[in-house]
């Protein structure tokens, strides 16, 4: 059983952010510092992933271990409530995810994805964005 209202589940989940959420803007200042420009949410590349460099050809998602199903990460746990509605929502956003890298990487395009547990470790994050994009400093 839930431990919220309905209300107070509906407004908890209505805080959850889909762009510009904590560890989002944790990569892209680490990008920006590194010397690296890029665009988000670009609508024109499938996938619309988080950050974009265009010039080479990369690009980066920002995924929650929650949402997205982060392997072996204590943040993702199952519900206990409606947990056959939670177990299809995953393995649809696993699948999903896993479709969007596949066709980016059939295009041309590098796909990296970073773990929201990943960006509360800020010289790992710097040292696995520096690899990826070629480090510039």
């Amino acid at each position: 059983m839930d431990s919220l209202t309905p209300a107070q589940r509906s407004e908890r989940m209505r805080r959850v952010r889909s762009k510009h959420s904590r560890p989002e803007i944790a990569v892209r200042r680490m990008a920006y510092a590194l010397g690296h420009r890029f665009r988000l949410h670009v609508s024109g590349v499938f996938g619309h992933p988080d950050l974009v460099f265009s010039g080479k050809r990369k690009v980066v998602f920002v995924h929650g271990c929650f949402w997205h199903r982060h392997r072996g990460c204590s943040r993702t746990r199952t519900p206990k409530s409606r947990v056959a509605f939670w177990e299809a929502k995953f393995e649809a956003n696993v699948a999903r995810d896993r479709d969007v890298r596949r066709r980016l990487r059939r295009e041309g395009w590098d796909v990296l994805v970073v773990w929201e547990c990943e960006t509360e470790k800020p010289e790992r994050l710097r040292r696995t964005l520096g690899a990826f994009l070629g480090e510039k400093r």
